[in-house]
């Protein structure tokens, strides 16, 4: 048993002091596929990766939470459903009217009138892999891990206890999928 399931096992049991030695422990990987699924994001971002780590470490073991995790796989998984909550929770708010309602920021000097962007990828990202996820859940997840995690093929197949041929039929799978739903909405 690793010190990361030993502790998680210690959080569960309601050690208060459990969560404080976890955060050390898994930073540095949380951290790295934070960075890596914030290249993916689009420019001017207002989250950071240490503010996004750190919101999906309170959400997954705050003192508000009940947290269960089997092992250090299941925890990483968790993560990664955490960051890909809180970008969609991020975009859906920027897209509010109260947030300028999707309008793109426009130097006022060298244009007269505002334009309207493209949608935002992430919300029609998370809208299809939802649909993806009730017919595909393990492949759903593959690419929660692969994309909000930051893990390799390698490192996913392992968290989900599939061999690396497989994660790769599933990867492709889910590529064309999730781009058919996206870039061809109406099925065409």
């Amino acid at each position: 048993m690793s010190e990361v399931t030993r502790i998680l096992s210690a959080i569960e049991q309601g050690d208060d002091h459990a969560a404080e030695r976890l955060l050390p422990l898994v930073y540095e990987d949380l951290r790295r596929h934070a960075a890596a699924t914030m290249v993916r994001e689009k420019p001017g971002q207002t989250l950071s990766p240490t503010a996004l780590v750190h919101e999906a470490y309170l959400r997954l073991v705050g003192p508000d939470q009940a947290a269960h995790f089997a092992n250090r796989r299941h925890f990483f998984a968790a993560a990664a459903e955490a960051m890909r909550r809180i970008l969609v929770e991020q975009a859906r708010r920027k897209g509010r009217l109260k947030r300028g309602g999707g309008q793109q920021g426009l130097d006022l000097d060298a244009v007269d009138l505002a334009a309207t962007g493209p949608p935002d990828d992430l919300l029609a990202l998370d809208d299809a892999l939802t649909r993806f996820d009730q017919l595909h859940p393990e492949k759903s997840a593959l690419v929660k891990l692969r994309y909000f995690a930051g893990l390799t093929i390698s490192e996913a197949a392992t968290a989900l206890g599939i061999s690396t041929s497989t994660a790769d039929r599933y990867w492709t799978y889910a590529r064309a999928w999730l781009y058919r739903e996206i870039a061809l909405p109406d099925g065409t």
